[in-house]
């Protein structure tokens, strides 16, 4: 599963660990976050996000 970055912190949503303190479980492929979900460090959407070049 792919990773994504906050285009404004910096901060890497990694599916293999989720977003448990914000309702993602471990697991949870990027398309399947829900589109009102925020960055748990800045607070910007999904919009704010990009593919990580692997």
């Amino acid at each position: 599963m792919r990773k994504y970055v906050c285009d404004v912190c910096g901060w890497v949503y990694d599916p293999q660990k989720g977003d448990p303190d914000n309702g993602v479980p471990p697991g949870t492929a990027w398309e399947n976050v829900s589109d009102d979900w925020k960055c748990p460090i800045c607070g910007v959407g999904k919009e704010d996000f990009s593919l990580v070049k692997e």
